[in-house]
């Protein structure tokens, strides 16, 4: 926040600690919500600093205030109904630890908000940036497997990170990823991807040295690859082809092209371990136009004979 920040009392602060406790131990917040939370309150309280103003005076019309002071430093409505939500459940702590006798948070709606559209890539434009990776060397061969399978398998970033040789079962085409939550999901992938996950295992060797790292992926060093490391090459394979997108980018493609092509929403939903199927619908609000366009290109959206040109 760009608001003047008061220092907290020595109340306040036992208060948010006693609040952050409760976070996980009786509501079973997630950390980064947690996080998230106590950023919120703690800046709440640093405002009531600035304003003179007592905790256990706090009224429906002081929130209000306090918010419209957040939307001279929030344009975005998304952040605003965060403020909002740590409010509310800061209030329900309040009126457990009876310093509030009800949770006047409760009486502040929240914005209505509209979720963007994520940035997706047509399978033409996924065929540029994948062809795109130089595959003469070693480190090259394991940028093109390791893409080919973030798109294939619509993977997160840290989940192609710490997949293991062991969760890749070949023979099938699937992995088993390990989500948020340290939820496990099966995963298939299509041949082009099962081509260089091959090409990459004929060469590790030589990155892996003697050291026993169990990931797939590694670095030049022979370790686990960093998302930071998967990050930069990716912005540089970027910078050859000029497609300017994320490697998140990649899942967004995974999961509308496979929507283009017919698949139900619910299947979708497991492949990319959303826990809530409303998470995964946004995919069916892209542009019907687009959604036309990839139709007849059903996932995964380019051939293996493409690929020949880098073997």
């Amino acid at each position: 926040m760009e608001s003047e920040v008061i220092a907290l009392t020595e109340e306040q602060k036992r208060i948010l600690n006693d609040f952050y406790s409760e976070l996980f131990t009786i509501d079973w917040k997630s950390a980064l919500t947690v996080e998230t939370y106590i950023l919120c309150v703690s800046d709440f309280l640093s405002y009531l600093n600035a304003q003179k103003t007592e905790l256990a005076v706090v009224t429906h019309q002081t929130l209000l205030y306090y918010i419209t002071s957040l939307s001279t430093y929030c344009e975005s409505g998304l952040t605003i109904a965060k403020y909002i939500s740590a409010l509310r459940c800061f209030g329900h702590y309040l009126v457990r630890k009876k310093i509030w006798i009800e949770n006047v948070a409760l009486l502040i709606d929240r914005p209505k908000t509209t979720r963007k559209l994520p940035p997706v890539l047509s399978p033409e434009q996924v065929d540029l940036l994948l062809g795109s990776i130089e595959t003469s060397d070693e480190l090259g061969i394991r940028d093109r497997a390791l893409f080919e399978l973030i798109y294939s398998c619509g993977l997160r970033i840290s989940e192609a990170s710490s997949l293991k040789i062991s969760d890749i079962h070949f023979e099938e085409k699937f992995l088993i990823v390990e989500g948020k939550g340290d939820k496990e999901r099966m995963v298939p992938f299509g041949d082009v991807a099962l081509h260089w996950l091959k090409e990459w295992l004929k060469v590790r060797s030589r990155i892996l040295k003697k050291k026993n790292t169990q990931e797939i992926f590694l670095n030049f060093r022979g370790e686990k690859i960093s998302r930071k490391g998967i990050w930069k090459r990716f912005k540089e394979i970027e910078a050859v082809c000029g497609i300017d997108v994320k490697v998140h980018t990649l899942r967004h493609s995974f999961a509308t092209h496979l929507l283009a092509g017919g698949a139900n929403v619910r299947l979708v939903q497991e492949l990319l371990g959303h826990s809530d199927i409303a998470t995964t619908q946004i995919y069916t609000h892209i542009d019907e136009s687009q959604l036309k366009e990839y139709h007849h290109k059903f996932f995964p959206g380019h051939v293996k004979k493409e690929d020949n040109k880098d073997d």
